[in-house]
């Protein structure tokens, strides 16, 4: 029976506490010791050992049978058949794909960290070395911006028409 027949409704967040959020990525350090031994996962998948055993693999079960030599019944069911195989290799690349992605995500962000730090302190930088110019601009925190000088409020501004 579903929950709407048994008149119970079932929260998303009680569902979410059991199960995790399903589009919340794995935190760069893990939290538990299990969490850490689950990272090692796709490592292991997409390692070259790994990679060359499956291919061994494939190659005993599913060339050697198509060449005429005899694989025992026992092999296929330890081993498994082509589709396994073949899906394990699949598996396998896609694991390492996965892991070039995101390595590459957490390159750019600490890339792009660097990168807003030091537009900030260049920010900050041309503030000391031009502070009348940026007060004048409003840039500096805590004024509004000042009128113009005592000298400059009798010189005409452009494109005010002034004599």
């Amino acid at each position: 029976m579903t929950a709407e027949r048994t008149g119970t409704v079932e929260k998303d967040s009680d569902r979410s506490r059991v199960m995790g959020s399903t589009n919340d990525l794995a935190a760069d350090a893990p939290g538990s010791r299990f969490d850490s031994v689950l990272q090692w996962v796709p490592r292991i998948l997409s390692s070259k050992p790994h990679v060359v055993a499956l291919i061994a693999l494939g190659i005993y079960l599913i060339v050697l049978p198509l060449l005429g030599v005899m694989v025992s019944a026992k092999a296929e069911l330890i081993g498994g058949n082509y589709t396994n195989v073949t899906s394990d290799i699949a598996a396998s690349i896609a694991a390492g794909g996965t892991l070039h992605l995101v390595n590459q995500g957490r390159r750019r962000r600490k890339v792009d960290e660097e990168r807003l730090r030091l537009a900030r302190e260049t920010h900050e930088l041309l503030h000391q070395v031009y502070g009348t110019a940026a007060r004048q601009l409003g840039h500096v925190s805590g004024t509004a911006g000042p009128g113009p000088s005592p000298g400059e409020r009798d010189r005409p501004q452009p494109g005010t028409g002034g004599s």
